[in-house]
């Protein structure tokens, strides 16, 4: 609720003459529950409103002092340049506000760069704009951001978790027959609480492991932008630390649901890929479904409530839809999903890396398998970045034993927390085919191998042609793989002579045929 008048600061933001240094222009304002924010030039003023909610108070001046420097502190940590300073509106003795100063502060400011909104993530989406490799730049953004994050092992834990669940589930009940069937509710309550005990060893497991960490706590496409041409995350929450004090895989399940609920699982599927990869966070994946879930199901009872204040009923119908479509998302996570082991072999060039992507959100739990790829997996063993170069000497037999036994163990982690895996690798030696099968024959699941091929031309013009990427493959490597003893290579068989989507249709109906 509004607890104070702002409208005086507001009117002298709003003129673009009280804005020291300013160009001339029109001034934008973008208005939210929490903040007005203003915008001219290369310059956003932000400020904060005078409500105080549960959950959220910036009811007097001082306390929405102490708010714009929390936020300002907390979003350098990944947005340093966006970020400025913190600035007063000032009363002087004749009565008049000025911006800055050393007058009697009426009110604060956060003071940041101007950013275009054309480049935030959510209307990047809209515009069919983001890719995979932009969506791997972001997952790369996140893993550093959370590695660096401070540890809270006071929240995030099985009660706070719990907390969240009940009060979100109470919220929903409100809006029973109104906005959501009360089948649906009763059995969405029901089964996040069967999850919520089936995993509250893994959860508190999380927080004495220092999984808890500062961070973000809204991670979502609209707080994601491109800025200084890099993906960057603003506008983390800064005045609720049960919000932002909490397990990284919850932090990052937001930005997953989001991407599930905008029609763009394969995106999702990329940032979990390329996130378990740098972090090697593959344990917690058994809680993936369950933090998915309380993500769908807030933004459903945040949905209902936004339609019972409005006063257009086109608008109120549209918000109940969007409701009811984040409850359906959130039961639909939680509905079981068999796991399975799929290897991708064949020789550089064959194409395994993107069919594996291209195939990878099929399978399994959402937002899709957990594809694990040699390349990578090497990089990051020999302490390099994916895309880094190596020299041959890092393709010694020994080394190569080392990344294939990295692979089953990861694997093997990944199956044990229920979710479907992919591994990506050459797969030339029978030994380390029949070493995959057994992961799956010794964790219980189901396995399918399958074996691209391709003329030695097809694949030295596709090696030749490469541009950045993990496989350091060139086509004197090409021409060497082709004279391998491959031996008897008893997986299916699939031609990646032809073009992308062809192999990847044909490998979707190998495995679609062997389920």
């Amino acid at each position: 609720m509004i607890v104070e008048n702002q409208d005086e600061v507001l009117a002298f933001l709003s003129e673009a003459a009280n804005w020291p240094g300013a160009p001339a222009g029109n001034i934008e304002r973008i208005d939210t529950h929490g903040a007005a924010v203003f915008l001219l030039g290369d310059r956003a003023l932000k400020l904060k409103r005078a409500v105080k909610f549960p959950y959220m108070d910036f009811s007097t001046a001082e306390r929405r002092r102490a708010m714009c420097e929390a936020e300002v502190r907390i979003n350098r940590r990944t947005a340093p340049t966006l970020y400025h300073d913190v600035v007063p509106v000032t009363r002087s003795a004749d009565g008049g506000l000025h911006l800055g100063g050393d007058s009697v502060a009426v009110d604060w400011l956060v003071d940041m760069a101007r950013f275009d909104q054309d480049t935030l993530f959510d209307r990047l989406a809209q515009r069919h704009a983001l890719t995979q490799p932009l969506m791997t730049e972001l997952a790369d953004e996140i893993a550093v951001f959370h590695g660096a994050a401070e540890r809270t092992p006071g929240h995030g834990g099985l009660e706070d978790m719990r907390a969240t669940v009940e009060v979100n589930h109470r919220q929903l009940h409100d809006y029973f027959d109104v906005v959501f069937p009360r089948d649906d509710v009763e059995r969405l309550t029901r089964q996040t609480l069967d999850e919520l005990t089936r995993h509250a060893d893994d959860i508190e497991l999380r927080r004495t492991g220092g999984f808890m960490r500062h961070c973000h706590g809204d991670l979502h496409l609209r707080n994601i932008c491109l800025f200084e041409d890099k993906p960057t995350l603003f506008d983390g929450i800064e005045f609720f630390d049960l919000f932002t004090e909490t397990d990284v895989l919850y932090d990052l399940a937001f930005l997953l649901m989001d991407l599930i609920h905008r029609d763009l699982p394969d995106l999702a599927n990329v940032v979990l890929n390329r996130y378990a990869a740098r972090t090697g966070d593959i344990d917690g994946l058994a809680l993936m479904p369950f933090y998915l879930s309380v993500r769908a199901s807030v933004r459903a009872h945040v949905n209902a409530t936004m339609s019972s204040t409005q006063d257009d009923a086109a608008i109120a119908d549209e918000e109940r839809a969007e409701a009811r479509r984040y409850l359906d998302l959130a039961l639909e996570f939680l509905r079981p999903q068999p796991a399975r082991l799929i290897a991708v072999g064949g020789l550089s060039g064959s194409g395994k890396s993107t069919v594996a992507q291209a195939v990878a959100p099929e399978f399994g739990l959402a937002p899709g398998a957990l594809v694990i790829r040699s390349d990578v997996t090497r990089k990051l063993y020999l302490g390099e970045e994916p895309e880094t170069p190596l020299p041959p000497e890092a393709y010694t037999p020994e080394i190569n034993n080392v990344v294939y036994g990295m692979l089953y163990e990861k694997a093997a982690s990944a199956l044990k927390a229920g979710r479907t895996v992919i591994i990506d690798a050459v797969f030339a030696r029978a030994g380390e085919r029949d070493a995959v099968a057994r992961v799956a024959q010794a964790s219980g699941v189901p396995f399918q191998g399958v074996w691209l091929t391709a003329p030695e031309e097809v694949l030295a013009d596709r090696v030749g042609r490469r541009g950045k990427d993990a496989s350091d493959a060139t086509v004197d490597v090409v021409r060497r793989q082709t004279g391998y003893e491959l031996g008897v290579v008893n997986w299916a068989t699939v031609d990646a002579s032809g073009d992308q989507s062809r192999t990847t249709a044909r490998t979707l109906d190998v495995l679609n045929a062997e389920k």
